[in-house]
């Protein structure tokens, strides 16, 4: 009996443990900065990232995704983000709008801490969460041009 209890209290801990942790990027988000200047046309290369000098309102590449199109414009002062704003979310059915009503503050939430659009995906939206990266990283790609 002794056993039994010990190594259930094990398994729980250690399943808790497990649990807790957050990757910092995702996969199918990693891979997507690469592939964004690719789609932008606006690309610097000699600009480090984080070190725009622009202010202003830039728009960001409309990205089609599995459920809609996600589109955001970045606020810009000094080449800080002041302000993240969705121009365009995935709402054709009550679950789109559940899920965008759920990710998108967070994910502004996120960018406006990261200063960039290297940010985590949120769980269960990833898909609004990779257009969101992807055109926020084509908003700041303008606002570096």
């Amino acid at each position: 009996m002794r056993r039994a209890v010990l190594a259930t209290t094990g398994i729980s801990a250690l399943v808790i443990a497990l649990l807790s942790l957050k990757p910092h990027h995702l996969p199918a988000v990693a891979g997507s900065p690469p592939s964004t200047p690719s789609s932008s046309p606006h690309t610097s290369t000699s600009t480090p990232p984080g070190a725009s000098t622009g202010t202003g309102t830039f728009t960001g590449d409309p990205i089609d995704t599995q459920y809609g199109t996600v589109q955001v414009a970045a606020t810009l002062s000094q080449g800080k983000i002041t302000a993240v704003k969705v121009l365009q979310a995935p709402d054709s059915n009550g679950r789109d709008q559940q899920l965008a009503a759920y990710a998108l503050p967070r994910l502004t939430q996120e960018a406006l801490g990261a200063q960039s659009a290297h940010i985590d995906a949120v769980s269960g939206a990833s898909y609004t969460s990779q257009g969101y990266i992807q055109s926020l990283q084509s908003a700041l790609d303008q606002a570096h041009a």
